[in-house]
């Protein structure tokens, strides 16, 4: 009878570490990535302040904005002046399953948004009439200056340049 109740004290034990386990898991994954319409992101394209943003487009089936990836979170790291945003063009459906996981994966904590709007040609060219709709697509502001790039960076220093060259940091 005493060996039954040490196996049972065991299986409750065992089964709440890993349900602790779990639950820790689950709160990693489950930052909140809010989804935005044009309407909703608009506003987040433009300020009346100093602060210099780089505002990124990317998607995670688009493989140059991955490879860029890296080096916005680490000049996101080492400059917290400057508002870093990475808007995800990925579905919605998909946030749980795969993007959530994406971003654990490849340590990406920069803060991620998702663009839900299926009037691509109307809200692109109130971005930029340039742009041509391909990603990767960074926007870099303050409230002076505005530059636009339709290209991948190459690495933290290219990132670093245009910044410096266009924003005096």
């Amino acid at each position: 009878m005493k060996k039954k109740g040490v196996f049972v004290s065991f299986i409750v034990a065992l089964c709440f570490i890993v349900s602790c386990k779990d639950h820790k898991n689950e709160a990693i994954i489950s930052q909140d990535i809010p989804v935005y319409d044009f309407e909703g992101l608009e506003p987040l394209l433009y300020t009346q302040n100093n602060k210099t943003y780089l505002i990124n487009f990317w998607a995670m089936w688009c493989l140059p904005c991955v490879e860029e990836l890296p080096y916005i979170q680490e000049y996101a790291q080492k400059n917290p002046d400057v508002e870093v945003i990475l808007v995800s063009m990925d579905f919605p459906k998909d946030i749980e399953t795969k993007l959530k996981p994406f971003l654990k994966k490849n340590n990406i904590t920069t803060k991620v948004i998702l663009l839900d709007d299926p009037d691509a040609n109307s809200w692109i060219n109130k971005i930029n009439p340039e742009w041509s709709g391909a990603i990767p697509f960074t926007i870099m502001f303050n409230s002076e200056k505005r530059s636009y790039y339709e290209r991948s960076f190459e690495d933290l220093q290219d990132i670093e340049t245009e910044i410096s060259k266009n924003f005096n940091k």
